[in-house]
């Protein structure tokens, strides 16, 4: 069945991802000012479902506002869902839909264990691990949906090994590893410096995966145009965590979260959030661009305004 190109889905999609990115920073918040138990009710706030604004005040307004914009994601991540079994017609991508719905629900369920249960039982490195998967999911849904995707595109050949695409899944799978690290430490539940050798190894599944995509595909600009902003947003991911880690150091004994180390910590963890998002769009263009065996070339899209 040829893939049909819905402009109106795919811009939805794109819209729910950046959604997502909002979230994590509205997540990140709540650690980071130590708010998560702010609001100990759930999955009222206070005993309602929607505090008066005025009266959130300190940890309660960051711990609202998280649950408010998570809200916002089931909601979207339903009307995308709906879209897709209306527009779409490939099946399988129907059903991705309803998966990454289910994936919302599951995080949402998690986030009141979280809550209910005290941060207890590594319950916040579970909530804050899942949101990476399903980050990941709806990335997936607007690169499916784009029309980059759906379009006929040339296919390279892979001559090395191991294949690009066990490269380009191994580099996603340490910077996950690498995820977890960093919400253990950030969440107190293991030491520094697990995180900190882990952003070594991150950083050599980086530079193999760049390599092997400019010595084996040169002459793809998508490719080499992928391969670039996997460095880029590594190197910045690197820098900001020596960063956040300086400003932990340098306000340990003050009294509450500094502004500094709050916002260094945070634009740290989207960053890593958007490093591992980047990681899966790199394997799916290895999968689009570089048939495995038995594979054919994807025919030409049916264009429509919808």
């Amino acid at each position: 069945m040829t893939p049909t190109y819905h402009s109106g889905v795919h811009k939805f999609a794109v819209f729910t991802v950046l959604w997502t990115i909002l979230l994590f920073v509205a997540g990140a918040l709540v650690t980071s000012k130590d708010a998560a138990l702010s609001v100990i009710d759930w999955p009222k706030s206070h005993g309602v479902w929607v505090p008066p604004l005025g009266s959130l005040q300190g940890g309660d307004f960051y711990e609202f506002s998280h649950r408010f914009v998570a809200g916002g994601l089931g909601i979207f991540t339903l009307i995308l869902a709906v879209l897709l079994v209306v527009k779409e017609r490939r099946v399988w991508l129907r059903w991705f839909g309803a998966i990454a719905v289910l994936g919302v629900v599951v995080q949402a369920i998690l986030g009141g264990q979280v809550v209910i249960r005290l941060l207890h039982y590594w319950l916040p490195v579970i909530h804050a691990c899942f949101a990476q998967i399903v980050f990941a999911a709806v990335l997936g849904i607007a690169v499916f949906t784009s029309k980059w995707w759906v379009s006929e595109r040339p296919q390279l050949e892979d001559k090395g090994s191991p294949s690009i695409h066990s490269v380009a899944i191994l580099n996603a799978i340490v910077i996950y590893l690498q995820v977890i690290l960093g919400a253990g430490f950030r969440h107190k539940d293991i030491p520094i410096w697990p995180h900190a050798a882990g952003a070594l190894v991150v950083l050599g599944t980086v530079t193999w995966t760049a390599v092997m995509l400019r010595k084996r595909f040169e002459a793809s600009p998508e490719l080499g145009k992928a391969r670039i902003w996997l460095h880029a947003i590594f190197g910045l991911q690197f820098l900001l965590g020596l960063l956040a880690y300086w400003s932990r150091l340098t306000s340990a004994d003050a009294p509450q979260p500094m502004p500094v180390m709050v916002w260094l910590t945070v634009i740290h963890t989207v960053g890593g959030a958007i490093l591992f998002a980047f990681s899966v769009l790199v394997v799916l263009m290895c999968y689009r661009l570089v048939p495995r065996g038995g594979e054919v070339a994807a025919t030409a899209p049916q264009v429509t305004a919808g």
